[in-house]
């Protein structure tokens, strides 16, 4: 009986074997196609910020070895170094109306792009094309257009009796004009809100129309909560941007370094400045965890707001 015991469960611990073994060889060849993913990781993200927040403790400039200084680049940051703050406000002035603008530009573009006007195609094509444009062409030709005595922009303003101001030389006007800019290249968000309007059910505009609504009022009711999920992602998103915000800045100041008067000078341009000016990397890389910092609490702000105003239309809110 005790042979027979051992022979049964021999050949019941065969199959548990074999499925261990397939489980593994799976899970091996898992491991194997995710592994380009996992090496760029380590290698391009993981590793180069780890690098980062150890060298933002030294004091470090590229020709020398990391010499541990503790939290000295932090305190320098926030008690010897008055440029870190214009450059923070700068920045934080940036997006607090590019991000809003943008928003409701594009929001306000959407609707009038989702009106069943013949050649309404072309018009999307038209409004989409500056998205796609992009890179140190653009500025330059903004540069152009924003001249105060050549520009297109100004001779425009001149044509309703308004003197246009000097946008670019300007301290007071020089971040308004790339926020102006910023709104003429809001062609990306808007295809993504003309998407999510074309996807709100016509049967919620009919109900409410037999209750009644008028046109304003199916807005607020209906379509904005239907696409405050494509708001919350845009913001989100925008907001990250914004304060990365650094090629406007270094092309169309004067010689890359914020000017005139540190009024384009976003954190950002101090960052880079600090590191590839004057190859100050320790302190460049404590600026940049601070930038981390500062975004990721704003983001975690964003996604704990959501739930009071992000409607889904499955009913849950998160």
């Amino acid at each position: 009986m005790k042979t027979m015991e051992a022979i049964m469960t021999h050949v019941k611990s065969k199959p548990k074997k074999k499925l261990l073994s397939m489980r593994r060889k799976e899970e091996l060849q898992g491991y194997l196609f995710l592994s380009p993913w996992l090496i760029g990781f380590v290698c391009l993200t993981a590793g180069p910020m780890l690098f980062s927040l150890y060298g933002s403790f030294t004091n470090y400039d590229v020709t020398s070895k990391m010499d541990f200084i503790g939290l000295d680049n932090y305190i320098r940051m926030f008690t010897n170094d008055d440029l870190f703050w214009i450059s923070l406000w700068n920045t934080i002035y940036y997006v607090l109306f590019s991000v809003p603008l943008t928003t409701v530009g594009a929001i306000v573009l959407a609707l009038l792009l989702n009106q069943g006007v013949p050649g309404m195609r072309l018009y999307r094509t038209i409004f989409y094309l500056p998205a796609v444009l992009s890179g140190v062409g653009v500025y330059l030709l903004w540069m152009q257009l924003l001249a105060p005595s050549t520009g297109l922009v100004n001779h425009f303003l001149g044509l309703f009796g308004i003197e246009g101001p000097a946008w670019l030389t300007d301290p007071a006007w020089t971040k308004n004009a790339l926020i102006f800019m910023k709104m003429w290249s809001v062609g990306g968000s808007m295809l993504l809100y003309l998407a999510s309007l074309q996807g709100v059910p016509k049967s919620l505009y009919e109900a409410a129309e037999i209750d009644g609504a008028n046109a304003i009022q199916r807005f607020f009711h209906i379509t904005l909560p239907m696409i405050t999920p494509v708001i919350f992602f845009d913001i989100v998103t925008s907001l990250i941007y914004g304060f990365q915000i650094f090629q406007e800045a270094y092309v169309m100041s004067d010689n890359g370094d914020g000017g005139p008067v540190n009024s384009l000078l976003f954190y950002n341009l101090h960052m880079w400045n600090k590191a590839f000016e004057v190859f100050d990397m320790g302190y460049a890389m404590a600026l940049s965890w601070v930038l981390f910092v500062v975004v990721l609490i704003l983001t975690l702000i964003n996604l704990k707001l959501a739930p009071r105003w992000v409607h889904y239309e499955g009913g849950d809110e998160s």
